[in-house]
């Protein structure tokens, strides 16, 4: 839980990799680029514009309704809020998504120094490794969500009826 926070860090461009270069020194090529904004575009924008739906509707059932329908309210307001969460979720997620990660190692050897004796060395090797990670967890997450708000708004409609 606390990595999800390192992207809300300050400068993130620093520890952020993209072929071997910090994300704030690195000159993209227009495929990634276009990839780049595509991806905050739909995903970003997408979660923010529903959770702003949902605050909204919220607003309508609390402002036209009588007080029965408070918790239907209040329902849509924690669940707008629960969006914007998954949506900070997935800008953590996309964060390492695009962005390559980088680990060092240490190997040990030993040369022949010329004179029939052996000298250790440290070779320090980085390996870069690049592998896509879809959006599955914050899709998970949001079904979830989803369908227990579901629930909970149907329980709310039943006990309204009776």
């Amino acid at each position: 839980m606390a990595s999800m926070f390192e992207a809300l860090q300050p400068y993130p461009e620093d520890r952020l990799h993209l072929r071997l270069h910090r994300a704030r020194s690195v000159v993209l090529t227009s495929q990634e680029l276009v990839e780049l904004r595509a991806a905050q575009r739909t995903f970003e924008g997408a979660y923010m514009r529903t959770a702003l739906g949902q605050f909204s509707f919220a607003l309508i059932i609390l402002k036209i309704f009588n007080s029965d329908f408070y918790p239907i309210g209040a329902l849509f307001a924690v669940y707008g809020a629960a969006i914007m969460l998954v949506a900070v979720f997935r800008r953590y997620e996309g964060n390492r998504q695009f962005f390559d990660k980088e680990e060092s190692d240490d190997e040990e050897f030993e040369e022949s120094d010329g004179a029939g004796g052996t000298v250790t060395s440290i070779r320090r090797i980085q390996v870069v490794k690049k592998k896509f990670r879809t959006s599955g967890n914050s899709i998970a997450l949001l079904v979830v969500l989803s369908l227990s708000s579901y629930v909970a708004l149907i329980v709310l409609l039943w006990r309204l009826i009776t």
